[in-house]
């Protein structure tokens, strides 16, 4: 098979677990990748799975003053091209309706894209369809090179329907991971003109293979001070996860409630929400761990007795997906509480695989935690659900199978458009 150029926002991400899962199956289907990557890493850490991936990396030029002579050089290199000049118009259409320094850096890192791909590269494939879909679409035209991109969750809910649609319009194919998401973009597409049969449901799932089997639990309910319930959360500090939210539900809970919550991650919120637990008088209750490598998350997985996760949509749009923690909290046998927003319910189903609270509503989330504390066997029993329904219902292996097909599909056409 050719050879494929992914584009991503940032690599390694810890955070991103579910791209580098999707990196790795695409290679062990056979499929020959080359990743861009417009960001450098930040992450301290690494997971296990990024040292597997086999794909040679390559830096675009994050701020194009860094590297003027790699922006000029690529420039130089691709201005003659027959589709040089369609890229510009593309580009200055853009930026007219969206005029920020963003904009420019998206193009220069276009040229360099395009500059520096190897010839016999078939088919570019953006990971998120805001900056990296704007990299692969003016790279794309530059070089008549088809493009396709997987949409997630922030791409999809704070970009300018303008800028989807004519994404949508342009791409090969586009996928999205929720249920929810895919409705969206099939709408806008249907209102541009476009086909709905451009963009996919493709779930990312789990990589089952590599979670171990669910451990025994304690029942632990509460009431002995000495075995207190263990609660975690593993997600990014920022404002849709709900973490201030979550502060106060905690700090409504009953005060003969034995209780220790853990967070797991980084993030901007990270110094308020310290502060935000101090004042309400729970924080000798919480552990904030930091950002961690899976395997260190698993651990934290089987060492819990609850997971929750009360997202919520953010004061710009920005919303989950389908959150790959829950999934992987799934996998240990860990009951969830969670919020009715975005996609979540198309994996926790009230009552079934966990309990559903609406976003915000921190009453609602201290009685589920109440609930779910003081109910040992309840958690018991949906922990199992969960991690059936993970099981039998969201294997990685059925969504890369369907990329590949994508891929495998838009080589062909090429080629035959070729010949």
């Amino acid at each position: 098979m050719a050879e494929i150029a992914v584009l991503l926002k940032g690599y390694p991400r810890l955070s991103e677990t579910f791209i580098a899962q999707e990196i790795r199956a695409l290679e062990q289907r056979g499929v020959k990748l080359r990743l861009y990557s417009m960001r450098h890493p930040t992450d301290k850490h690494r997971h296990p799975i990024h040292d597997e991936i086999e794909a040679e990396v390559i830096y675009l030029p994050e701020y194009l003053y860094q590297e003027v002579r790699r922006v000029c050089r690529a420039w130089w290199i691709v201005r003659r091209l027959p589709s040089y000049r369609k890229a510009v118009r593309l580009f200055l259409q853009d930026l007219i309706r969206d005029f920020t320094p963003n904009r420019v850096r998206r193009f220069g890192q276009a040229l360099v894209l395009a500059a520096e791909m190897p010839s016999d590269i078939s088919l570019i494939y953006a990971h998120f369809l805001h900056t990296p879909a704007s990299v692969a679409r003016y790279a794309a035209t530059i070089t008549m090179t088809p493009w396709s991109v997987s949409a997630h969750a922030k791409d999809i809910w704070t970009s300018a329907d303008w800028d989807l649609q004519e994404k949508l319009s342009a791409c090969d194919w586009a996928i999205t991971c929720t249920n929810v998401g895919a409705a969206h973009l099939k709408q806008l597409a249907v209102d541009s003109g476009t086909s709905s049969n451009r963009v996919s449901l493709v779930y990312h799932g789990l990589d089952l293979s590599r979670f171990p089997t669910a451990p025994p639990r304690p029942l632990t309910n509460g009431s002995d001070p000495t075995h207190p319930v263990e609660i975690l959360t593993v997600c990014r500090a920022v404002e849709k996860k709900g973490l201030d939210d979550l502060l106060v539900a905690l700090a409504a809970l009953p005060s003969e409630l034995h209780w220790r919550m853990r967070h797991v991650g980084g993030g901007p919120l990270l110094p308020k929400l310290k502060s935000d637990a101090k004042a309400l008088g729970i924080a000798d209750h919480i552990e904030w761990s930091g950002a961690m490598a899976q395997s260190e998350v698993i651990e934290a997985y089987r060492a819990a007795d609850l997971f929750v996760l009360p997202s919520k949509i953010a004061g710009d749009g920005d919303r989950d997906g389908l959150p790959n923690v829950l999934m992987e909290a799934a996998t240990q046998g860990l009951s969830a509480v969670a919020t009715n927003v975005s996609a979540i319910p198309e994996f926790i189903r009230d009552g079934e695989t966990g309990l559903l609270v609406e976003p915000s509503d921190t009453a609602g989330l201290t009685n589920a935690l109440k609930i779910m504390i003081t109910q040992p066997d309840r958690r018991l029993r949906i922990g199992r659900a969960s991690e059936i329904c993970i099981r039998n219902e969201f294997d990685s292996g059925v969504g890369a199978d369907a990329v590949a097909a994508l891929i495998r599909q838009s080589i062909d056409t090429a080629k035959e458009g070729g010949t």
